[in-house]
């Protein structure tokens, strides 16, 4: 395994943990109840964003790989290019692709969407000792749910990783970091259920 999924998966699970001890401080608050730490709940997050984390790593690399982000900017002319290599000018700035920042926005926002709230479901039914029968029928009760309400984050951070962030790290991080507000949201249904 890359250090870059290493260290992407260590970000990922530390970001996950706090998410759940936040919803878990929210909910506390909420009930006005006592904070205490469930440690069973912070392990699962933990353990599924070390689960997830790598997949998503390689899906977002495959993604950018067979849909670049940018573009060279093509010369106008052969001749431009060569004045412009005499010169010792520097190349132009590569140019966003906006049909393969198109492309990759709709993959991620279907397949890839898909198989994150169908795994996120299974793997916490799982968790809290469903079969893999009854973690498939409860990920397809919980599934329109989770697709709408992640629809409402994730086109937006889709949006800025792939129209102004050029490295996959980059956009794991703000991914990372949108994943709290996520995450949060996730606890509290993963914890209500």
């Amino acid at each position: 395994m890359s250090s870059a999924i290493i260290n992407s998966t260590i970000q990922s699970a530390i970001l996950s943990g706090t998410s759940s001890i936040l919803a878990q401080f929210i909910t506390a608050y909420k009930n006005n109840e006592q904070f205490i730490i469930d440690f069973s709940q912070v392990g699962q997050f933990l353990a599924f964003a070390v689960l997830n984390n790598p997949p998503n790593f390689l899906w977002q690399t495959y993604l950018e790989h067979a849909f670049p982000s940018t573009i060279q900017a093509a010369p106008r002319d052969n001749k431009a290019e060569v004045e412009r290599k005499e010169k010792g000018a520097t190349p132009p700035e590569p140019q966003l692709s906006i049909p393969n920042t198109i492309i990759k926005f709709i993959l991620d926002q279907t397949i890839g969407a898909v198989f994150n709230t169908l795994i996120f479901s299974i793997v916490f039914a799982g968790f809290g000792g469903a079969s893999f029968e009854q973690a498939v029928e409860i990920a397809k009760q919980d599934f329109w749910g989770l697709m709408w309400a992640s629809w409402k984050l994730w086109p937006l951070v889709s949006f800025v990783n792939y129209a102004l962030l050029k490295s996959v790290q980059s956009r794991q991080l703000v991914s990372g970091l949108a994943n709290v507000a996520w995450g949060v949201y996730l606890s509290l249904v993963a914890g209500s259920g």
